[in-house]
């Protein structure tokens, strides 16, 4: 079979982030009538989202060793599938014991795609590429998150279909996507590996525990906790205390993706055009802080879009794409998949406690924004980490036949 262009496999990773988050953020806009249904407080709402993306964190380990053992591609595909059988049966549950069932099936479906699609992307793209190829992948997160928050508004309130509705209709190009991906992506893992024992250049999973892996582990926590907190809340924010009509959440709360998009692209060019990428990542992380801050204290409405769109274009999913590049410069290419497992996995454990412990303090002291301050500051907390990581790489490079000491390899 002829190889597929690699244009085309990274339009197919972007579909694949597109309806992953697409179905995630479906929920976010019907959380109220969902609630009014089986009668759920504000904790009982976050813990559908927590139940998924635990199941979804759970899987990011494992993710790395299965797709080393069974390769990437199978994995994935396999994952991708169950995902979109998983969305079908959420729309049919009948109880919200049922309902949390099929998110955390769902999550375990989506628990496969992060470590197996990164760890073929980042093989076959060139090193001064990385960023920007990642950003272009990862602006499928964007379009996902719009097209979920107005889908499922629109399908919801303004055609009246009821709640259940998205989740039917977002499963069919979901299985569709997974069977391409089936088709025509192909891995160069085994060529890799052969290559590698040849060379005698195999990793080690302690490589993927030196300083930077473990300071780079916490600042994705600390980011995805906002991240998830606010898209979790967002449009049930912009209802109830914003008092925005439920049928406009969907389109404001948008504003995020849509804005992250331009952001996401420039940051990731920038990052493959710099000596260091530190300086940029700790910026953005400050920036994205400030944000966070921001958007509950803003009174004005004009003002709080402006909030809403400099979130997009500094906060989480601009940092993101300068993060995976980074972490392809500090890990071996045999590690790709086990390492983004990692590193995926130290963020979503943030997004498991994030919706419920917001929902937590919002019924107990009656407003959500204090979820945003607390988002703002754990961010600030990882960026003062982060600014202690060494600026050497902990990775090994061959010259001739000799290893080059770690300390004699700057950071690209």
């Amino acid at each position: 079979m002829k190889k597929t262009h690699p244009a085309f496999v990274i339009f197919l990773f972007f579909l694949g982030w597109v309806f992953m988050y697409a179905d995630r953020n479906i929920l976010s806009p019907v959380m109220g009538s969902i609630g009014e249904d089986w009668g759920l407080d504000k904790a009982q709402l976050g813990l559908m989202s927590t139940v998924f993306f635990a199941a979804y964190a759970l899987m990011q380990i494992p993710t790395g060793f299965l797709a080393d053992k069974f390769g990437r591609v199978k994995v994935l595909v396999v994952g991708y599938l169950l995902f979109g059988v998983a969305t079908y049966l959420s729309g049919i549950a009948a109880s919200f014991g049922i309902f949390l069932l099929m998110r955390a099936l769902t999550g375990l479906g989506e628990g496969t795609y992060y470590g197996s699609q990164y760890g073929i992307s980042s093989s076959i793209t060139p090193k001064k590429y990385r960023g920007l190829i990642s950003a272009l992948i990862n602006s499928g997160m964007a379009f996902g998150i719009s097209l979920g928050f107005i889908a499922s508004s629109y399908f919801t309130y303004t055609l009246n279909k009821g709640w259940q509705f998205p989740f039917y209709v977002f499963a069919i190009p979901t299985v569709i996507v997974a069977i391409l991906i089936g088709i025509f992506v192909k891995d160069n893992q085994h060529k890799m590996r052969k290559q590698e024992k040849k060379q005698h250049e195999k990793g080690t999973v302690k490589q993927l525990f030196t300083k930077n892996h473990i300071l780079v582990y916490i600042l994705i926590f600390c980011s995805l906790y906002g991240f998830f907190g606010m898209l979790t809340w967002l449009p049930y924010y912009l209802q109830t205390s914003r008092g925005i009509d439920a049928s406009q959440t969907g389109i404001i709360a948008s504003l995020v993706p849509w804005a992250s998009i331009p952001g996401a692209i420039f940051f990731g060019f920038i990052s493959d055009k710099i000596k260091s990428k530190k300086p940029l990542i700790i910026v953005l992380a400050f920036a994205g802080a400030i944000c966070q801050f921001a958007i509950p204290y803003i009174e004005t409405y004009s003002f709080l879009l402006v909030g809403l769109v400099l979130y997009g274009l500094l906060g989480k999913l601009a940092l993101d794409p300068v993060l995976i590049s980074y972490m392809a410069d500090i890990t071996p290419s045999s590690m790709y998949s086990r390492v983004y497992g990692f590193f995926n996995f130290s963020g979503m454990l943030s997004s498991i406690f994030a919706p419920y412990i917001t929902g937590y303090f919002a019924d107990r002291t009656g407003s959500l924004e204090w979820g945003f301050y607390l988002s703002g500051g754990l961010l600030i907390i990882g960026a003062i980490m982060f600014i202690f990581t060494d600026n050497r790489l902990k990775l090994p490079v061959r010259s001739h036949s000799k290893i080059v000491p770690n300390s004699l390899v700057k950071e690209g």
